[in-house]
């Protein structure tokens, strides 16, 4: 009887263990996706007022091919 109750503890604490790692990287996870969607939210006002930079000229355009 000892023997199993041992077992479960030992099995118990391994679940618990992985619990909280599981839980940590859903946590990290999830910062990094709101990092990710603020980026995208200010990619996509830039987009919207114009590109945010400076217009170029055609001139100054490399081609294609190069």
């Amino acid at each position: 009887m000892n023997a199993r109750l041992d077992e479960l503890e030992a099995k118990l604490t391994l679940a618990e263990d992985l619990l909280e790692t599981l839980n940590m990287t859903v946590f990290r996870q999830q910062q990094q996706i709101d990092q990710l969607q603020a980026a995208l939210r200010q990619l996509a006002l830039q987009m919207q007022s114009g590109g945010g930079g400076e217009a170029r000229r055609p001139e100054e355009e490399v081609p294609p091919h190069w």
